[in-house]
């Protein structure tokens, strides 16, 4: 499995939250859902986006931002422009002082905003806490990644734009599948940018000799792999492997590798109805009750309740239909 593969294989939008957002200057809107991901695609006009982490990046029409939570952020027409509107955890929608904005600001299928004729379109599309979105992708990606129009993801922006408005059968399926499709190609695009900002990891993977033993690792998570088993892989001493792999990746094998384990258990637990002995088996632990050991000790609380935890019925978003 190739490094971009593996990162970019667990995205599944379940019950996603998609709107066109149709705005008149001034405006901004605080958004403090605590969602993993949110995906934002400027179709016309201009926003800037203003993580809680500081900085400022202002979209034109095509770009594409992906936003990791679960810190808040603000989008707005200008970074002086002051919120008016306030998302909240449970997903309501309010000014600043509380009133509900859930039946002033619909204007359609899917879409919602302050002016039917606002010259700022966006689509914008949020990860609630009970779809997959793997844990590797998540602490890959920084605060807020921007992909520009014509790095690879303005076909499928398109599509979605396409859709959203459209009410068929099937259509939150449709959606949630295109919502996917657009992720993995801004963060494909991202990942794919030279410089410093892509996870060690992945630039790790060109490397000839800590390639082969990452690649051994994500193609065969059930093997129990030690550190003079990898090195004895690829030919170099457990020293020699264990020190270049450290100063490529940013830490060690065996640190690597439980923290590739317990992603990989997540994303199970999450997306399939399997026995926790057979998730442990999957990835690597001898068994159940060490896998649920690890479990806790990583995320806080058992499989079974993290599993039950992520599977809760999703509500609707700024009083818009899902």
């Amino acid at each position: 499995m190739d490094p971009i593969s593996g990162l970019l294989d667990s995205p599944r939008a379940l019950g996603a939250f998609l709107l066109r957002a149709v705005m008149a200057p001034p405006w901004s809107i605080r958004v403090q859902d605590r969602a993993p991901i949110t995906v934002v695609a400027l179709l016309r006009g201009s926003a800037c986006v203003l993580p809680a982490a500081g900085g400022t990046e202002l979209l034109g029409p095509g770009d594409v931002a992906v936003l990791r939570g679960p810190d808040p952020y603000t989008i707005a027409d200008r970074p002086e422009t002051p919120p008016s509107v306030i998302v909240h955890p449970d997903q309501s929608c309010t000014t600043v002082d509380g009133r509900s904005l859930v039946l002033s600001m619909q204007l359609g299928v899917r879409t919602w905003g302050n002016d039917h004729d606002g010259p700022d379109l966006m689509l914008i599309g949020t990860y609630p806490e009970h779809s997959v979105v793997g844990e590797r992708l998540l602490r890959a990606l920084p605060p807020l990644v921007v992909v520009r129009r014509g790095e690879g993801a303005t076909a499928v922006v398109d599509a979605l734009a396409a859709e959203i408005v459209r009410d068929a059968p099937g259509q939150a399926v449709v959606l949630d599948r295109l919502l996917d499709l657009v992720l993995v190609a801004a963060v494909r695009a991202w990942c794919a940018r030279p410089g410093d900002d892509t996870p060690a990891w992945f630039r790790a993977h060109g490397d000839p000799v800590v390639g082969r033993a990452l690649r051994l690792v994500h193609d065969r998570p059930a093997e129990p792999w030690t550190v003079a088993g990898l090195a004895a892989e690829v030919g170099l001493s457990r020293a020699a492997l264990a020190r270049r792999f450290t100063e490529l990746v940013g830490e060690p094998p065996m640190t690597y590798l439980a923290g590739w384990h317990m992603a990989l258990a997540a994303d199970a637990l999450r997306a399939t109805d399997a026995t926790l002995e057979t998730v442990a088996r999957r990835v690597g632990y001898g068994g159940a009750f060490a896998l649920s050991t690890a479990f806790r000790r990583a995320h806080g609380v058992s499989p079974q309740a993290y599993r039950t935890r992520l599977r809760q019925s999703p509500t609707s978003v700024w009083g818009a239909e899902a």
